[in-house]
């Protein structure tokens, strides 16, 4: 019989922190698997098709958990939570730009642990499900909301899943200021609403992606202390 359950794939190599997850999480109705190496983790994801990864930073071969996330990505949009002690902007950086999802920090309680997996299990198979039936232009930004699809003068523009649903809020809100606390409510999760690390990254990322000159942004505009607006022509 198949099982109904969401599944989990830990990729660590601390068997204490790999027993506690799995205890928390399979008492919780998941399904866990667990791998200790980053080639491992690769091989299980590819033939296990888990629905969610726990993926260590630091494993015992020779790739890190930065690579693995890079190396997934390259053939599945499966959500990714890094496990970490890093709690520096530059290391939440160099993780979303591998491909992760979210952080869970160590060490960590079984409430935080099931609040993050939630969350992004929430934001990923909730919010990837909904259609609209409207485009936005935003001088060269085409949003084709019902297709999920984003163009810059008429080239395709690839974003992630977090990536979109962040531009997406500030599309809906157009030409207004949208605060850092509803954004960060909206695209993460309530629970996210003071994780401004996060949303300074991501605003990042698409400033990158969307704007000619991402230094001074024409499109993604910063209200100091407030939050973030998306502005556009008439």
């Amino acid at each position: 019989m198949v099982s109904d359950r969401q599944k989990v794939l830990v990729v660590d190599d601390e068997p204490k922190l790999v027993r506690l997850v799995k205890e928390v999480l399979t008492a919780t109705g998941f399904d866990v698997i667990s791998v200790s190496d980053g080639n491992s983790a690769i091989e299980a994801i590819a033939m296990e098709n888990p629905d969610l990864v726990l993926l260590d930073i630091v494993l015992a071969d020779e790739i890190d958990g930065y690579q693995v996330a890079q190396r997934v990505r390259e053939f599945s949009d499966i959500p990714i939570i890094m496990l970490t002690a890093k709690v520096r902007e530059s290391d939440l950086i160099r993780g979303f730009d591998a491909g992760a999802d979210d952080y869970i920090t160590k060490p960590f309680s079984a409430k935080e642990l099931l609040a993050r997996v939630r969350a992004v299990l929430k934001r990923v198979y909730v919010k990837g499900g909904e259609l609209a039936e409207t485009e936005i232009i935003c001088g060269a930004i085409h949003i084709d909301l019902a297709r999920r699809k984003v163009t810059v003068d008429g080239e395709h523009v690839h974003l992630t899943r977090t990536e979109y649903n962040l531009l997406h809020e500030l599309a809906i809100h157009l030409n207004q200021v949208v605060l850092h606390t509803d954004l960060l409510s909206a695209v993460w999760g309530p629970e996210y609403r003071d994780d401004l690390d996060y949303l300074r990254a991501y605003i990042r990322y698409l400033r990158r992606k969307l704007e000619p000159n991402p230094d001074n942004p024409e499109f993604i505009i910063t209200s100091s202390g407030v939050g973030y607006m998306l502005e556009c022509p008439d």
